[in-house]
């Protein structure tokens, strides 16, 4: 923000996201288009920050991401993360017998 003449703190900016990220998360769910019944979840490892982290993603048949998780522990993350694509309520997916 100094190039624009404005001196901002970033604990200002750290609330900023706090704030705006979920208005934000919602405002970009509603204009995803609708994936189809076909998805599932990809996990892999990741460096974030230079930690290794692991990032789990449910994908649909097309390729477009529905949504992630980005985790340092990887025993109830995965758990978690199905819970939460699942409890989202968008589309439930198919399931092969």
């Amino acid at each position: 923000m100094a190039e624009r003449g404005s001196v901002v703190d970033h604990s200002t900016i750290a609330r900023w996201v706090l704030h705006y990220a979920p208005i934000l998360s919602q405002r970009i769910r509603r204009e995803m288009g609708r994936p189809n019944r076909s998805w599932r979840v990809d996990e892999t490892y990741v460096r974030v920050a230079g930690q290794w982290t692991y990032l789990y993603r449910s994908i649909d048949s097309a390729g477009d991401t529905l949504d992630f998780l980005l985790s340092p522990n990887r025993d109830l993350a995965a758990r978690d993360f199905l819970q939460l694509a699942l409890s989202a309520g968008r589309v439930q997916p198919r399931v092969n017998p």
